[in-house]
């Protein structure tokens, strides 16, 4: 009995272990500044936005240092329904400021290993 329970363990450990690892998950219907969170490079934001309406629909999300509150850049701007990935090559602490117009959204800041890195292909390449 416990053998093959430690060898369920063991498995799964393994299969976890170059896993994507969700940092934070941001939801939302209104305008905020989010907590801050901590990543190392490379890392992902993967964003959800929905809506009830097909127009008058916003999002807007920029990056801060997360301890000054410094801009570093727009990193999302959208009227439209949707969701995408974005990737950075930029570790610290960070700050998201999301301004959303009759929206919902959900933002999830995803920890990459240099491998699963390697297997996003941007938009418009092969």
């Amino acid at each position: 009995m416990r053998k093959p329970i430690l060898t369920l363990v063991l498995i799964l450990a393994v299969s976890q272990a170059g896993a994507e690892t969700l940092v934070r998950e941001f939801t939302g219907t209104s305008n905020t500044t989010t907590p801050m969170f901590t990543v190392e490079a490379p890392w992902i934001m993967d964003w959800r936005l929905d809506a009830d309406y097909e127009s008058l629909v916003a999002l807007d999300v920029t990056l801060q240092e997360g301890r000054t509150g410094r801009h570093i850049g727009r990193v999302l701007h959208t009227k439209y329904k949707g969701n995408g990935v974005k990737m950075f090559d930029q570790s610290g602490t960070f700050q998201l400021r999301i301004s959303a117009t009759l929206a919902r959204y959900r933002i999830k800041i995803i920890q990459l290993t240099d491998e699963e890195a390697a297997l996003y292909t941007p938009k418009g390449q092969p």
